[in-house]
């Protein structure tokens, strides 16, 4: 678990994000997907999909619960991960890889500052 990448962006409800211009980049934290379990379901916001950050807009399943998925940012859907649908267990696999989420194109850039840097998600799960 101590595989956090410094590059990112970090929710309190777990959720990281990865900026690239004005796309953000969202999954689940390590951490988050350690805490499932086996991922067994995942479900997408559909692309278009206006989002505000801190809105539940995901959701994921493992054998132990279901848990909503946050976005850490706001703006419009643009794209859904179909891998991640189709093989949920990618989210355990590779949460900051190939089992990302869905990505946004930033309406509120500024939203990025209430984000936790790596070592501050370090501190929060206790992993500092």
């Amino acid at each position: 678990m101590s595989n956090i990448p410094a590059d990112l962006k970090y929710a309190k409800s777990h959720e990281w994000v990865r900026v690239q211009g004005d796309l953000a980049t969202v999954g689940i934290s390590d951490h988050a997907q350690h805490e499932l379990t086996d991922v067994v379901f995942v479900e997408l916001p559909a692309k278009g999909r206006q989002v505000k950050a801190g809105d539940a807009c995901a959701v994921v399943e493992s054998v132990k619960t279901a848990s909503d998925v946050y976005s850490p940012v706001s703006g419009e859907v643009v794209e859904t991960n179909g891998a991640v649908v189709a093989n949920p267990a990618l989210v355990n696999s590779a949460p900051y890889g190939e089992g990302w989420f869905f990505r946004v194109r930033l309406s509120n850039p500024g939203e990025l500052a209430g984000l936790l840097d790596a070592p501050a998600y370090k501190a929060l799960i206790g992993a500092a």
